[in-house]
């Protein structure tokens, strides 16, 4: 799956990624070292401790490895504001029950849909994508399909 990031989005992946090879994952060998001092590693919960964080810090290592080479980085300094796209926030009506809402459209690391700001690859932003003030999109949706129109671009 490719994630739809912004250059900002992919230099935060890095300095992450960058933090977790080197500073994090020197902490955690020396944890472990100072862990397996204590003696038998079996059962010896401090070690067992730095081993978890071990993994942890490796799988979100390649976690971050994966979203930095799949993904797609579009260009958010030359974005037409016509229609709605990433960095985008228009005024909707939801058709079924009339509900206004100011939503923004996002990338997934941005999302933060409990305040109406949703990532482009949800339902409801891939349903607003490439829409002008005026459109009325279908989205759907796992609970079902509903309508919202466009009302204005902000």
């Amino acid at each position: 799956m490719k994630n739809i990031l912004t250059e900002e989005n992919i230099n935060k992946l890095k300095e992450e990624l960058e933090y977790r090879m080197t500073v994090k994952r020197a902490e955690i060998a020396k944890e472990k070292m100072e862990a397996a001092a204590h003696g038998d590693r079996s059962e010896n919960a401090e070690y067992k401790e730095a081993c978890a964080n071990y993994r942890e810090n490796d799988n979100r290592i390649q976690y971050l490895l994966t979203m930095i080479s799949t993904a797609i980085v579009v260009d958010d300094k030359n974005i037409d504001k016509s229609v709605l796209g990433i960095k985008s926030k228009a005024r909707v009506k939801f058709i079924e029950d009339g509900e206004e809402e100011i939503i923004s459209i996002t990338t997934t690391l941005d999302a933060e849909p409990e305040n109406m700001i949703v990532s482009i690859e949800s339902d409801l932003g891939k349903a607003l994508a490439g829409k002008k003030a005026g459109d009325v999109a279908e989205v759907n949706a796992p609970s079902g399909i509903y309508t919202v129109e466009i009302l204005e671009i902000l």
